[in-house]
């Protein structure tokens, strides 16, 4: 059933990370620039990544374990991706790459956030079909 609650969950998380990547940069250059997702593609890749896998997620419907699991490996993707801008931003000595860091490096944290509301509410269901199908 497409009108649920999780379906809500997984298409904001989906907006997150395929729409909101080109709202907010990722960092400031030292020279200025604006680094937005889109033009790193080791940025890029996992953040679309995990969009595909909350519009997936959506379609498994019929199957919530599935959509269970893929939530949980889109959460997984989202902490990678959340690990990566940490090191990119501590890693660097002094301001020699990244100069100012942007709000665009937040955006796993609200994605994992989603995610989870959603696995939360793909568990309710999935129990409250166990529950009827004992009454059978």
């Amino acid at each position: 059933m497409l009108q649920r609650i999780q379906t809500i969950y997984l298409l904001c998380a989906a907006g997150v990370s395929a729409g909101l990547i080109f709202v907010f940069h990722l960092w400031i250059t030292d020279q200025g620039i604006k680094m937005f997702a889109g033009n790193d593609i080791f940025c890029f890749g996992p953040f679309l990544a995990s969009a595909l896998l909350s519009i997936v997620a959506i379609f498994m419907f019929k199957n919530r374990k599935l959509q269970f699991v893929l939530g949980r490996l889109n959460i997984i993707l989202n902490f990678i991706l959340l690990g990566f801008f940490v090191y990119q931003s501590l890693n660097v000595s002094g301001e020699t790459a990244v100069s100012e860091k942007g709000i665009g490096m937040f955006l796993p944290i609200v994605s994992i956030v989603l995610l989870a509301l959603a696995n939360k509410a793909i568990k309710k269901d999935e129990d409250l079909v166990k529950s009827v199908d004992r009454l059978r």
